[in-house]
């Protein structure tokens, strides 16, 4: 497991934040995943699975721009939420 650095932080204070950002990259999303002992497995296309533990997230990265859409930060926020993962 990777250890959560100042970046991972950021991001998932801004998952958490309120209004819902339309500014977080999907990238650092994946990059917090990971940092929380999980993994991104590449699908089809620009379909992936994001994994922690048992717990799995299927999401399309976004395109052609990088920032997740509201309703994916949304998703991302109670998919940590059921996990017990908040800032």
């Amino acid at each position: 497991m990777q250890r959560m650095n100042r970046k991972h932080r950021k991001t998932l204070e801004a998952i958490f934040a309120r209004p819902t950002s339309g500014t977080v990259k999907f990238s650092d999303i994946e990059a917090l995943v990971i940092a929380l002992g999980g993994t991104v497995k590449e699908g089809e296309g620009s379909r992936v699975a994001l994994r922690i533990g048992a717990a799995v997230k299927h999401a399309h990265r976004p395109h052609p721009g990088k920032e997740a859409k509201k309703y994916q930060v949304e998703e991302v926020r109670a998919w940590f939420k059921a996990q017990g993962i908040e800032p």
